[in-house]
């Protein structure tokens, strides 16, 4: 057995080890653990989550010292003034409204701009009523997808900004039900007020839209508009199909031909040459062709047109291309309209309210333009629509009249219309279809813009 020596240290191998093994430990535990950092790339900002970052930042920033909270101002230039004369008229002092001027003239030339250009500002009033107003945001729009803004950064200086939305061409398909009118209907649902008042034009040739279409009959409609980034929607196009009670419309234009045309799956073109009514919603038939008691003069009397009970300022389509012959006032008529057509045809209106945008002797009219409007004016116990058809001079029941479809596909033309119909389909099929488009709404502002992200 070994003797203690108190001149010997002692060897002490636990605590040893165990630095030994934790040094060794941290070193592998550190070459485990440790990795190079990685910077995170940040996806930019869209144009519409930049300026929903400004609202809040400004929001954040609270209300200016001594100033009210800031309030929206719609302003719009007048004629014979500037547009600093107008920016004047939010409140704020002149030389704060000359910077802000001075800070748009790098964007756009200010000197172009018209009366009629409307633009919005945020201002923050002195909260004791004394002294100029402060602006602190402008925003005006230079395009249907663009703008220019104005704001203040936070030491005070004036901030230069041009935005441009990312815009979306879509095209839709809106399917529903008809719940009182096909027109309303769909215009409930979002249809464009373009769009329905076509669809309602297919249909008069081939449908009576107030007495043949009931409610829970469904409609289908198509159509493109082009949409901002925020959901704005900055123009429609044209309607490429129709669909209600079986009867079905694919647009389609033949080569060659300035206008597109609307055909049956078939290729045969749903146009008729002469639309049942004048009138495609809103009428009731008050009075028919044939003896009756006139209403004012008390006696039996031949009734030698249609009247179709409507309220005033009910539009008035022309039922078939032609040319203007009379657009004049006739006595017991009132305002009278006639309009000749081909094959020996004439249509009159009786009691008009007014007649449409340029209608006059000679001018030339095409199937469902706008040619008047349903009034009470001449011998008339209210609003309503007198109409005739004459042919070869001689009045005939418009109810009897009877008339051929236009045209039908054949060889080429109708091999393009297959393929314009099975893309329509598709689309149809899919629910619609959407496409980013590479922007064509240039800024519209008289002068054009220049690069803007200045301070002034």
């Amino acid at each position: 057995m070994a003797q203690f020596d108190p001149r010997r240290q002692p060897t002490r191998f636990a605590p040893l080890a165990m630095t030994v093994v934790a040094g060794v430990s941290v070193a592998l535990l550190a070459g485990r653990v440790y990795q190079p950092a990685h910077a995170l790339e940040v996806p930019p900002l869209t144009a519409a989550e930049r300026a929903a970052l400004e609202v809040q930042a400004y929001a954040n920033a609270g209300t200016p010292v001594g100033l009210t909270a800031p309030e929206a101002v719609n302003v719009e230039v007048r004629r014979g003034e500037t547009f600093e004369d107008a920016v004047l008229r939010t409140g704020i002092g002149a030389n704060e409204a000359s910077a802000v001027v001075a800070t748009l003239s790098n964007a756009l030339d200010v000197d172009q701009i018209r009366p009629g250009q409307k633009f919005e500002t945020a201002i923050s009033r002195p909260r004791l009523g004394r002294g100029d107003a402060r602006l602190i945001g402008l925003t005006m729009r230079t395009g249907p997808a663009s703008q220019l803004t104005v704001s203040r950064s936070f030491d005070g200086a004036l901030r230069l900004r041009a935005l441009e939305e990312q815009v979306t061409e879509e095209t839709v398909v809106m399917s529903g039900k008809v719940d009182g009118s096909l027109s309303t209907s769909a215009r409930r649902e979002g249809v464009p007020a373009a769009a329905v008042r076509r669809a309602t034009q297919l249909f008069s040739h081939k449908l009576d839209l107030e007495r043949g279409v009931r409610d829970s009959d469904e409609y289908t409609l198509v159509f493109d508009r082009s949409v901002t980034e925020n959901g704005r929607t900055i123009s429609t196009g044209d309607l490429l199909y129709a669909e209600l009670k079986g009867v079905v419309f694919y647009r389609f234009q033949r080569p060659g031909q300035r206008n597109a045309e609307y055909f049956d799956a078939a290729g045969r073109n749903m146009r008729s040459v002469m639309m049942r009514t004048p009138l495609v919603r809103g009428f009731r038939i008050s009075s028919s062709f044939g003896y009756r008691r006139h209403p004012i003069a008390g006696y039996r009397k031949m009734h030698q047109g249609i009247d179709f009970a409507a309220g005033s300022g009910t539009p008035v389509v022309a039922p078939a291309d032609g040319v203007v012959v009379e657009a004049r006032r006739w006595g017991g008529y009132g305002n009278w309209l006639r309009i000749r057509h081909g094959n020996g045809l004439e249509t009159g209106y009786g009691h008009l309210s007014r007649y449409g945008s340029g209608i006059r002797a000679g001018q030339r009219v095409t199937q469902g333009q706008i040619v008047a409007y349903v009034g009470s004016t001449g011998a008339s116990t209210g609003p309503h629509l007198h109409y005739e058809i004459w042919r070869n001079g001689q009045r005939i029941n418009p109810a009897g009249i009877r008339t051929s479809e236009g045209t039908v596909l054949s060889g080429s033309e109708l091999a393009a219309f297959r393929a314009e119909k099975a893309r329509i389909d598709r689309i149809i099929a899919a629910g619609g279809e959407s496409r980013v488009q590479a922007s064509q709404y240039a800024a519209s502002t008289p002068g054009g813009l220049r690069p803007a992200e200045t301070e002034g």
